[in-house]
């Protein structure tokens, strides 16, 4: 077996774009500084680059500016910065039952700090039912957090429609984009979002360890940072800086990672989000059709919508009925050299939801790099390997 097919987008990108692997190994290679600790061009030039990374990310959200831009290490770290930094005994917070454990575990640990939180529930296909929000409500209830579109189905939530109810109702809306940013539009001032928590290895197509929040003005003197250290700034107090994005950006950044994410926002914005996301969304239509004729068989089970008409990401998860799905993602694997995911996908939830859990799902996710030749491959070996050919 020569050929090998990667389609395990929905845990990370690969490969990455042209131009991302060179600005990570130009940077480590000639300019290798830290930024805010030298006095000299090699550091502020490094410093140039992380500014125009803050803007292109900006720019792509809709965001209030380059200052209101926070560089993590990936979604799950963002989202236990403001999380845990928000919540305080004695709140209440609204979330989905589709939810990411990056969402989940925080909310756990909280719990037993005081913290209360409601699932929302959402239907079969992973649709989050709205019009039951206002019945969760509380006086104490603080915010709604929720993903943008799950990791295990490909569902996108109605993330405008529950900005605007937050909105109305003096809640803040934090949402985890880790599916969608990169291949959905994301408006915050049109969704609402006060903070938008953000990966950038799986849809913004640069290196991993590298992620952010962004926030809207106001919000971060409401957020106690999850870390402090040193910063560069004001270094002549112990206290923690007030202002953004120092004040949740101690210690090293990630700057190699930081260059190979400017370089694949830089791609992104040249060839049009739009045309990942159509591109992706016609694979999984393709997929999705093919596998029809194996669930009317009873062969197995399509997990959530099973069309691809502009309301679920390019994942695909299918639950194998005649044979267990871990020895099926195997064979793919094994036999196909198809790469998948199989398993509960860290979204224990959403499968309680889907009707998928405890066995889990062989998911599928399909990528800018992906082709049709892709898909119909990963058909046929599904066809193989539920009839026992």
């Amino acid at each position: 077996m020569n050929h090998q097919i990667y389609l395990d987008y929905g845990s990370t990108s690969f490969p990455k774009p042209p131009g991302v692997a060179e600005a990570v190994c130009e940077f480590m290679t000639r300019q290798g500084m830290n930024i805010n600790r030298g006095n000299y061009e090699k550091a502020y030039s490094a410093e140039e680059m992380v500014y125009e990374t803050r803007c292109l990310i900006s720019e792509l959200f809709h965001g209030e500016g380059p200052k209101q831009v926070v560089f993590t290490k990936n979604v799950t770290e963002s989202l236990n910065i403001v999380l845990k930094g928000f919540l305080k005994p004695g709140d209440h917070i609204l979330t989905s039952s589709m939810e990411h454990n990056a969402v989940m575990r925080p909310l756990n640990q909280l719990s037993a700090r005081g913290v209360e939180f409601t699932r929302i529930p959402c239907t079969e296909e992973g649709k989050l039912l709205t019009a039951e929000l206002e019945q969760y409500l509380r006086p104490d209830t603080k915010a709604v957090v929720m993903t943008h579109a799950s990791n295990v189905c490909g569902t996108v939530m109605p993330a405008a429609e529950v900005g605007r109810f937050c909105r109305t109702h003096g809640l803040k809306f934090f949402l985890d984009s880790a599916q969608t940013a990169g291949v959905i539009p994301i408006d915050m001032e049109d969704m609402c979002i006060d903070a938008l928590c953000f990966t950038g290895h799986k849809g913004l197509l640069g290196p991993q360890g590298t992620g952010g929040i962004v926030l809207r003005k106001g919000l971060e003197r409401e957020i106690e940072p999850l870390l402090s250290g040193g910063t560069g700034s004001i270094s002549h107090t112990e206290l923690v800086p007030e202002f953004l994005p120092d004040r949740f950006e101690p210690g090293t950044m990630n700057l190699p990672g930081i260059a190979g994410l400017r370089a694949s926002l830089l791609w992104l914005k040249k060839r049009g989000i739009d045309t990942n996301r159509i591109h992706e969304e016609k694979l999984a239509a393709k997929f999705l059709k093919g596998l029809r004729p194996l669930e009317q068989d009873g062969l197995l089970k399509i997990a959530g919508l099973k069309t691809a008409s502009g309301d679920r990401t390019a994942v695909v998860s299918v639950q194998t009925l005649t044979v267990d799905p871990a020895e099926a993602a195997y064979q793919l694997d094994e036999n196909y050299g198809i790469m998948t995911r199989v398993g509960l996908h860290c979204a224990p939830a959403a499968h309680k939801t889907l009707g998928t859990f405890p066995a889990g799902t062989i998911r599928f996710s399909f990528g800018w790099a992906s082709t049709g030749e892709d898909a119909d491959a990963a058909l046929a070996a599904m066809e193989e390997i539920c009839r026992g050919i």
